[in-house]
C-alpha cells in the first residue's frame, strides 16, 4: 500500500514516512514543508529588522548567544513538564493540542508531517523563549536577532529530528549519538533523554540513560500513559483519534 498520497500533488500535501526516504528525499520535503518556510522568512525578516534598527553589535550578538543558550532548556522542560505530563489529555480544553503536537508523535514516530511542529504552538513558544531576553539585552533589535536565533535554530533541530527518525548512519559521532539516545526516548523507555539534540539537561538533571541501563521497556512507550482505561474517563484524544486510544503504534494510511 502507497504510503503517500499521489505524486501530482503538491508536496506540502502529500504524506511522508521517514523510514521509506533517503536523506535526499528527506531534504527535499523538509524544505518544501511550509513550517519550515515559515520559520526562514520570519527568521530572515527579523534579521532584517535587528540590523536595520540602531542598536550595538556586541548588544545583537549577546542577544543571540543568550537564545542559543536558553533554547535547549527551554525545551527540556516543555518536553519533559509539559509534553509528557498527564494533565494536557484530562482537559478537552488541552487534549487536541497535546494529541497533535506530541501523542500523534509517539504513535506514529516516523510520520514527517506530525514530526514537524504545528505553527500555532511553535511560533508562541519560539518567540517567548527568546524575544524577552533579547529585548532586556538590547532593546527592540535585540528581541529581533534573538527571535531570528531561534527560528533558526528551530529549523535546524527539526530538520536533526527528522535524520534521527530517518534509515540512515549518520558519519558524525555526535549525529549518531543523538539519535541513539532519542530512538531510546520513543522505543524503548519515554521518561528520560528529553534533548533532541542537545542533551546536557539530561545529564544535569539525570534523566539521560542509555539502553543498558534500562534493560526492561517502558510499557507506555508509545501511548505516553493514554491507555485505553484512562481514554474511558478522559476521552477527547480518543474521539479525535477515530474513537480509540491504541496501545501500540496504529498507522492510518
Amino acid at each position: 500500500m502507497s504510503l503517500a498520497r499521489p505524486a501530482s500533488q503538491p508536496i506540502w500535501k502529500r504524506s511522508h514516512y521517514l523510514e521509506r526516504m533517503t536523506l535526499r528525499q528527506l531534504t527535499l520535503a523538509f524544505f518544501q514543508h511550509p513550517a519550515v518556510w515559515c520559520y526562514l522568512l520570519l527568521g530572515v525578516l527579523s534579521t532584517i529588522a535587528a540590523a536595520r534598527l540602531p542598536a550595538s553589535p556586541i548588544g545583537i550578538l549577546a542577544a543571540v548567544a543568550a537564545a542559543g543558550l536558553i533554547y535547549p532548556l527551554v525545551w527540556y522542560a516543555l518536553h519533559r513538564w509539559v509534553l509528557h505530563s498527564r494533565w494536557m489529555f484530562k482537559s478537552p480544553l488541552t487534549a487536541g493540542v497535546w494529541k497533535r503536537i506530541h501523542y500523534d508523535h509517539h504513535i506514529d514516530p516516523n510520520h514527517l508531517e506530525v514530526l514537524l511542529g504545528a505553527l500555532y504552538t511553535t511560533l508562541p513558544t519560539i518567540a517567548l523563549a527568546t524575544a524577552p531576553m533579547g529585548w532586556i539585552i538590547a532593546g527592540v533589535p535585540g528581541a529581533a536577532a534573538a527571535f531570528a536565533a531561534g527560528l533558526f535554530i528551530t529549523c535546524g533541530y527539526e530538520y536533526v529530528h527528522c535524520i534521527e527518525h530517518l534509515p540512515y548512519k549518520p558519519r558524525s559521532r555526535a549525529l549518531a549519538y543523538m539519535k541513539a539516545r532519542h530512538l531510546e526516548h520513543h522505543f524503548h523507555d519515554e521518561s528520560g533523554n528529553y534533548g533532541i539534540t542537545n542533551f546536557a539537561w539530561d545529564r544535569l538533571f539525570g534523566t539521560l540513560y542509555v539502553r543498558s541501563e534500562r534493560p526492561g521497556k517502558s510499557p507506555t512507550v508509545f501511548n505516553l500513559g493514554y491507555t485505553r482505561d484512562l481514554a474511558r474517563d478522559y476521552p477527547w484524544v480518543a474521539q479525535r483519534s477515530g474513537g480509540d486510544a491504541p496501545d501500540r503504534p496504529v498507522r492510518k494510511r
